[in-house]
Formats: structure tokens, sequence, C-alpha cells
């Protein structure tokens, strides 16, 4: 009925609605909700008409529903008619099925019980039965042991252990024997009869153990490969292999090296520690022979007749030689004198590493690593403490050099200044063999980039307090160190060119291979690093090289004031035609030949002659603007007089003895100039074409000669 008053809704549809007919048969349908939306849409007589004629609509299909089902909705009634007797008439035979399924499922219950608790008794009288059987059996696996042990028990209730010796068959017949009650008694913990045969079971273990222990004292006296076969054997039965290898440790190691680990024995060996550790190394060929063609499968001949589950060098040699170390030589530890620690901790790692060469797997050696004792020995090394002094040693020289960082190198180095020679030193130091220590391979390199960066901010420093602008205008009660002269700021920059230079060889030649050593194949960051760092100290040398040639330009630029006295010297002065270049020219290139003369020699042939061609380029440009107005004025001159209609007055007192004019003069000293001032170029080694602004003042004095020639 649901579905088709449903399908009702969307019975017509050519009849068009403001609203949507579905919403009516929503389980959430809100009437206030439905009317306030709609609303938003049309007016309310809209939605009030549109309603009405939905609502018809419906009727009209209640009608048609109706009649197309009237028969059904007349005989709905009549088809109920008897319905209530019939369901009487059930309801008793339903009553007593229902009783009868009762009555059998509590005849199942009670059956069920009954079958469930007779189990649990033939459950429980089963683990009596076996419990009673283990018993049974550790009394005759107790028997059996004191017999073959020859414990005998006394009047008292004393067990007495027997003195004779037994083979190793015997042994490993008891070992297999007490394995087993050891299960037994484990399964039957906390029984009676258990917890009174325990001190019977602890005099057959002793006796056990003296006799293990007598075997395998004897077996590495003798050498008897098949005894101590036996008992190790055995003592992987009974799962005492720790105590095999303890007994090795009290028996065969702990007397050997408590007379050699010793500092008198250092002090007495001609090698010293050196000599200590090499006679430590000798105990295991000498000592572990036996034992490891036993339990060492690369020792021994046959794979089959290995012992497996000990490694004495592990667990017995190492952790005793340790323990002795430390308790009877805590000298070789101290950090105090950074020398003599280096050198012992190199001799101790390349001890350890010889140990481990020792073991003769790479299991064995894993298992080296992660024994506390490995652990407790390499704690021992107070690493960060040597590093502290080894920074404080490092760092504090090159601050020391930051103090007077101008000074000359005395000594044959690359360098000329104090500061980078102390810097490059630094550097070399951090890696240097005697210094050094792979451990710490993360913190030298640290410090090695530390230093690099400390040189970048002391070289900013330089440039902003010694040769910026604002530093000439500082107060005087300011406290300020002697000038940095040009001298000292060039050998600084060649300093930096040759450090930069010389990096990329201390990173290829020393830091490289200490990390391969270290198994790092990857060095691309390791390189980035460095170029930053290089980047860094780069970043100075821009500043300098524009102060050095600022310098020396405006030292030379003053003697471009001699051009404005070329004409006061020829005009009415009935001077000769010049043939030779003014001193002036010489002038201004002295300050730049003093200078290559006192500094050119430490730069670089590149560095040289940028500068070179830098300077005359400014010069050029100064010299171009200074003649440009020297011949403006003249040219002024000579148009002045033209409208002063004094033509043959000049001519008269202009023209020398040969026909030229004073200005024709002017123009002549000026292209003198110009030339030699080319030649003063190729003098120091520059082509006057490698100076751009040297074209147009030539083209100048050029054109200014042809136009007084016309």
């Amino acid at each position: 009925m649901e579905s088709e008053m449903r399908n009702l809704t969307i019975s017509n549809p050519s009849l068009s609605l403001s609203f949507d007919k579905n919403a009516f048969m929503q389980d959430n349908f809100d009437v206030d909700q439905f009317v306030a939306e709609c609303r938003r849409r049309v007016p309310l007589e809209t939605l009030r008409e549109d309603l009405d004629v939905y609502f018809k609509s419906l009727k009209s299909a209640m009608v048609e529903l109706i009649n197309k089902d009237y028969a059904d909705f007349v005989n709905l009634s009549s088809n109920l008619v008897g319905m209530d007797k019939a369901i009487n008439n059930l309801s008793v035979p339903l009553g007593q099925l229902r009783e009868e399924v009762l009555t059998v499922r509590n005849s199942m219950d009670e059956a069920t019980q009954i079958v469930e608790k007779k189990m649990d008794a033939r459950s429980e009288i089963r683990n009596r039965k076996a419990t009673l059987q283990r018993l049974q059996n550790i009394i005759q696996s107790v028997d059996k042991m004191e017999k073959i042990l020859q414990i005998q028990t006394s009047t008292d209730g004393m067990e007495h252990i027997g003195h004779s010796d037994l083979t190793g068959q015997l042994i490993e017949r008891v070992a297999s024997e007490f394995n087993q009650l050891q299960f037994y008694v484990t399964q039957s913990k906390g029984l009676p009869l258990v917890e009174s045969i325990r001190p019977r079971i602890a005099v057959i273990t002793t006796t056990l153990q003296m006799n293990l222990e007598r075997s395998f004292e004897e077996g590495l006296e003798t050498g008897n490969l098949e005894v101590l076969r036996q008992c190790l054997r055995t003592y992987a039965t009974i799962d005492k292999t720790k105590d095999a290898e303890m007994l090795f440790r009290s028996l065969i190691v702990k007397p050997y090296m408590d007379g050699i680990i010793s500092e008198q024995y250092i002090e007495n060996n001609p090698q010293g520690l050196q000599g200590m550790y090499n006679k430590i190394l000798e105990f295991i060929p000498k000592h572990c022979q036996h034992i490891r063609k036993v339990t060492s499968p690369i020792h021994s001949g046959s794979s089959q007749d290995i012992v497996r589950g000990y490694d004495f060098l592990v667990n017995a040699v190492w952790p005793e030689l340790v323990s002795i170390i430390e308790a009877n030589t805590p000298s070789i530890f101290a950090p105090g004198n950074p020398d003599v620690f280096h050198q012992k901790y190199m001799l101790s790692m390349e001890f350890v590493s010889s140990f481990e060469t020792h073991c003769g797997s790479q299991a064995s050696v894993k298992r080296l690593r992660a024994h506390p004792s490995y652990a407790t020995y390499m704690s021992k090394w107070s690493l960060p403490v040597y590093f502290q002094i080894r920074f404080q040693e490092i760092a504090g020289a090159f601050e020391t050099c930051l103090l007077s960082p101008f000074n000359i190198v005395q000594e044959e180095s690359p360098f000329h200044m104090a500061v980078c020679h102390t810097l490059w030193q630094c550097l070399l130091k951090c890696w240097a063999d005697q210094i050094y220590i792979p451990a710490l391979c993360h913190r030298f390199w640290k410090l090695t980039l530390q230093i690099l960066s400390r040189c970048s901010i002391w070289i900013k420093d330089v440039v902003q307090k010694d040769l910026s602008h604002e530093s000439k205008h500082r107060d005087d009660e300011s406290p300020a160190g002697p000038p940095v002269t040009l001298s000292q700021l060039v050998c600084l920059i060649a300093d930096l060119d040759t450090l930069v230079s010389k990096l990329p060889e201390l990173s290829k030649d020393v830091i490289q291979p200490k990390l391969m050593a270290l198994n790092c194949k990857d060095f691309t960051v390791i390189e980035e690093a460095l170029n930053e760092a290089k980047d860094t100290l780069v970043e100075g040398i821009p500043p300098i090289n524009k102060y050095i040639i600022s310098e020396i330009k405006t030292a030379s630029v003053i003697h471009f004031k001699a051009v404005h006295d070329i004409p006061r010297l020829y005009r009415r002065t009935n001077r000769e035609v010049p043939n030779k270049s003014s001193h002036y020219v010489d002038n201004v290139v002295r300050p730049l030949r003093l200078f290559l003369e006192d500094s050119g020699g430490k730069l670089s042939k590149q560095r040289r002659e940028d500068w070179l061609i830098s300077i005359l380029t400014h010069l050029a440009k100064e010299y171009f603007s200074v003649t440009s107005d020297v011949l403006d004025s003249v040219r002024k001159m000579e148009e002045s007089l033209k409208k002063l209609k004094m033509r043959k007055v000049t001519s008269v007192s202009n023209l020398s003895a040969n026909g030229m004019s004073d200005d024709d003069k002017i123009r002549l000293q000026l292209a003198l100039d110009v030339r030699r001032f080319a030649e003063v170029m190729d003098e120091l080694g520059i082509e006057s074409s490698q100076v751009p602004d040297y074209e147009p003042l030539s083209t100048l004095v050029k054109s200014a000669a042809t136009h007084s020639t016309d």
C-alpha cells in the first residue's frame, strides 16, 4: 500500500508544482521547514493553490485505487470469520508440544552433566597417573644417577659424594639422565615428594659438576680433543654452557691475564702498552687452540665434530681481560694529556680490531660488540673530554691569531698573513693522524666548518669596521686599532685565493680517505658543505677589491688636474710645438706602479690582471671626462674669438713660427698624452683593447686633432 501511495505522488507527470512531491514521504518531514523553503521561491498564495491542486490530485488517485481493489476491500471482513476459533484449536497442541520439548531438554542436560563429571574424573585420574609416573621416573633417575656417581646414603640420611672418577661416556649418560630428571622435576614442581628429594638432586648436581670440571680441566691440560668434546657436549646437554665458559675464564684466562695486565708490565716492557696488547693476543693461539678446534668450524678439520653453542673468546676471554684492564691499568683511560690519550686510544682500537679478527666469523664479531663488557670498555674512553681539549687547543690558537691577524708569516708557508696560515694549520690539525680519532669524525668535521665560518665572520668585520665609509667617521672616544694597509689587504686577498684553491685538495686528499675508512662513499653532502663555506669566504673578497681599487684610483686621479693646465701652458706663450707627452701621465700611473712593485708579486696572474684592468678602466673614464672638459673649453674659446671678429689679431698672436695655432698645440699635446697613456698600459702588460673606456678617449683626441687640421 505504501508503495502504491508513493506511486500516486508521481502518477500525474504533467502536474507542475512549486515544491517536490516526494518531500511529503520523507520520515523527517517538517511542516515549518517545508513552508519556509517554499516561501523563498514562491508567494504563500501560490503555495496554497499548488497544495490545493496536489490535494485534489491525491484524492482522485485514492478513489481510483479503491475502485481498482473494491472487491478486496468488501471481502476483507468476511475472510476473517472463524479465525479466532482456529487459533484456539491450535493453542492446546502447541502447549503440549512445548512441555514435551522442555522435558527432553532437561533430560539431555542431566545426561550431559553426568558425562562431564565422568570425563573430569577420568582426566583427574589420568593426570594423577601421569604425576605418579613422573614421580616414579624421578625416583628411578635419582637412584640410577646416585649409583653411577657412587653417592652413598648414610644412616642419618645424609648424602656422601663418591670419589671415583667417571669416564666421558658415563658423564654423558649421567648428563642425559640429569636433563630428563630436570624436566620431570619442572613438571612436578610443588609436590611434597619432589621437595623432599631436592637435597639428593642437589648432591647429584654438585657431583656431576665436579666430575665435569675435573674432566674439562683434564682435557685442557692434556689437549685431549675427545675429552673436551664430550665434556662440552655434556655441558650443552644439561644447559650449562655458561658454566663451561666461566670455568675456562677462571682456570685459564684469569691467571694468564693477571700476570700481564698491570702498570708495572707496561712500564717494564720496551714497547709499553703495545707490548702488553701483543702479549694478550698471544694468549689466543697458545691457550685457546684446543678449545677452538672443538667449538669453531674454521679451526676444525670436520664440521661434524663441532660442539656448537659456545663462544669462549666472546664470553670468557674478552670479559675477563676487560675486567682486569679496568682494575689494574685505569691510567690508560685518562684524557688529561691529549697526545698520550690519542696514542693509547689508537693502540687500544687496533688491539680490539686484532681481537675481532681472531673471532673467526661475523656472527662472533656481532656477539662481541653486543656484549655488555664491550660497551663498558668503549665507555671508559672519555672521547668528549678529549675532543673538548683539542677544540680549545685548535680553536683557541685561531682566536689568538685573530688578535694580530695581519702579522707576516716568518716560516716557509704558502700564505703571507698569520690569519690564513694559522687557519690552514688548524684545518690540517683537525685531520692529522696524531689528533684525529675516527669515532669523533663528525665533531672534527663540524670544527672544520666552524673554523672556516669564524674566518668568514672576521673578514666581514674587517670590511665593516676598517674599510667601510662609516668606520672613517667614528667617534674619537671609540678605541681603534692600527689602520689596515693596502699591502696587508693585498696579502689577505692573495691568501684567500690560495686557501680557496687548497680546500678541494684538503677534501680529496685528507678528509675523504678518512671518511672512506668509515664506509662513507657518498661525499655529495661533504662537498656541498665545503663549497658553501668556500663561498662564504669568497663573499668578503669583492668589498676588499673595491676598497683597494678605490684607494689606488684616488691616489692617481689627483694628477689629472694637470690636464687643465695645458691650455695655460700654450695660450699666448709662443711655446714650441709639443713633441713628447706631459709628465702628469707618468705621475698618474706612479701609484699603480708603486703598488705593483710592493704587492704585485703576491697576487696571482689573473687577480693582478683583473685589478689592472679595473683600475685603468676607472682612470681612462676619468681621463676622458677631464680631456673632454678641456677640449670643450678650447672649442668655446675659438667660437668666442670668431664672434668678436678678431681673426686677424688672433692669427697674428696665436700663430707660431711654423703656422700652428695655440689651440692646435693644446690638441696635439692632449693626443701625445693619450698615446703615452696607451704606452704605459702596454708597459703594465695590459693591451688598450682590454680597457673598454680607452677607445672613446682615443677617439676623442683623434677627432679633435682632425677637426683642428680641417
